[in-house]
C-alpha cells in the first residue's frame, strides 16, 4: 500500500528547499507567494520548503477570536490559509507544499488526505502512529495525555496551484499552545514527538520524509 502515488505528474520535478535558520512568518509567505507565482506561469519546479519559525500564532480563514486567549508577547497574524488559530515556533517543522496540481489532479480533499497519508507513513519510520479522524483535518496519536494532536494540516489553493501545508511538532515548547484554543477544539491536547518519547532530531525527520515523499509524490 506504499505505492500510493496519488499524483500522476511525469513531466514535474519536485525541488526541496532547506532554511536553517528561523524564518520570520511574514517573509516566508511573501517567499511562498513569489514561488507559486513562478510555478503558476511555469517558470519554476515545483518546490517542497522545508522551515522553522520564530513564535507566532497564525490565524485560519474560520478562526474565531475568543480561540485567542492569552498571547503574552507573541505576534497573531492573520492568513490566508484554511483552518483556525494554531501556534508556529522552534522546534516545529514547517513544512510549504507548492504543488502545481493542474498537471496532476485537481481534487482538493484528495490533495489533503495525501498530505496526512504522507506524514502518517513518514511518522510509522519512527514507531509513532498517527491517524486522521473523520471532521478533524490533523493528525492524531495516542499520548501521554489522551488523544493528542501531533500535525495541523492548513492548505490554501489558488488557481490549482498549492500553498501553506504542514506543521509537525518536533520538540517544540508546547506550553505556547496554553495561550490559544488550537484548530477551536478545546478538549484536545497538544503533543509532540519529543513528549511520545523519541529523540529524533529535526535533520533526521527531514530525511524521513523526503524519502517518504518519493512514493507519494
Amino acid at each position: 500500500n506504499m505505492k500510493i502515488k496519488y499524483l500522476k505528474s511525469n513531466d514535474s520535478e519536485i525541488k526541496w528547499k532547506s532554511s536553517p535558520n528561523l524564518t520570520e512568518y511574514s517573509s516566508a509567505i511573501k517567499i511562498m507567494n513569489n514561488y507559486i507565482k513562478d510555478i503558476k506561469e511555469n517558470k519554476s519546479d515545483e518546490i517542497i520548503w522545508l522551515l522553522e519559525h520564530p513564535s507566532v500564532y497564525t490565524s485560519g480563514r474560520s478562526a474565531k477570536n475568543n480561540h485567542i486567549l492569552n498571547t503574552k508577547t507573541i505576534p497573531v497574524i492573520n492568513t490566508s490559509r484554511g483552518g483556525q488559530v494554531t501556534y508556529h515556533g522552534p522546534g516545529q517543522r514547517i513544512i510549504y507544499v507548492m504543488l502545481n496540481l493542474n498537471n496532476r489532479e485537481k481534487d482538493i480533499r484528495k490533495y489533503i488526505s495525501t498530505l496526512e497519508k504522507w506524514m502518517i507513513i513518514s511518522l510509522e519510520k519512527i514507531d509513532i502512529k498517527a491517524y486522521t479522524i473523520k471532521n478533524r483535518i490533523g493528525l492524531w496519536v495516542k499520548g501521554p495525555k489522551g488523544e493528542s494532536k501531533i500535525g495541523a494540516i492548513g492548505v490554501k489553493i489558488s488557481k490549482w496551484i498549492t500553498g501553506h501545508g504542514i506543521s509537525i511538532n518536533i520538540n517544540p515548547n508546547l506550553s505556547y499552545y496554553n495561550g490559544i484554543i488550537p484548530c477551536g477544539l478545546k478538549e484536545y491536547p497538544i503533543t509532540s514527538i519529543r513528549e511520545l518519547g523519541s529523540e529524533i532530531k529535526m535533520y533526521e525527520f527531514d530525511a524521513i520524509i523526503k524519502q517518504t515523499a518519493k512514493n507519494i509524490f
